[in-house]
């Protein structure tokens, strides 16, 4: 049984800062070892256009629990490019929130569809996707490297 205190803490959602990257490249490499994300790939993120990208961190106090990312095309189009939860919060609503925050702008950004990849050896990913509406679409043979996992493409309409 957890503390009332710590029960009462609530998740909070933000944008990502440089400030950020220790908490986001911890939870990079325990989640994703044998593909992480490199600093240099969310330094060059982070170069980009507001227009064009979006992260967000998932907070419970002072603890960083989460991140997302989203890529604008410009076109009727965005695309989930990460989504990652610490595995001690699973199941309380983080990744559906960064998922739902994230698919929402897409929608205000006047983006009619959302496309994403996930690991075809990630169920639980899977589930979270195609309880928020997201349907499979078709198989990117060996896209995760250096591991040669497949990606499962996956799409949600927004109109």
């Amino acid at each position: 049984m957890k503390p009332k205190q710590e029960q009462a803490r609530e998740v909070r959602l933000r944008e990502m800062r440089r400030g950020d990257m220790p908490g986001v490249m911890a939870l990079e490499q325990e989640l994703f070892p044998e593909d992480a994300w490199t600093p240099e790939m969310f330094a060059s993120e982070f170069g980009q256009p507001a227009s064009r990208r979006l992260y967000l961190v998932a907070e419970e106090g002072n603890t960083l629990i989460g991140y997302a990312g989203m890529m604008f095309t410009g076109g009727p189009q965005a695309d989930v490019v990460t989504l990652a939860v610490d595995p001690g919060r699973w199941s309380r609503g983080t990744g559906t929130a960064l998922l739902t925050a994230l698919t929402d702008e897409a929608a205000r950004r006047g983006c009619t569809e959302v496309l994403l990849e996930v690991r075809e050896d990630n169920p639980r990913a899977r589930r979270l996707y195609l309880r928020e509406g997201f349907t499979e679409v078709g198989i990117r043979r060996g896209y995760y490297q250096p591991s040669g996992v497949d990606a499962v493409v996956m799409r949600k309409a927004l109109t």
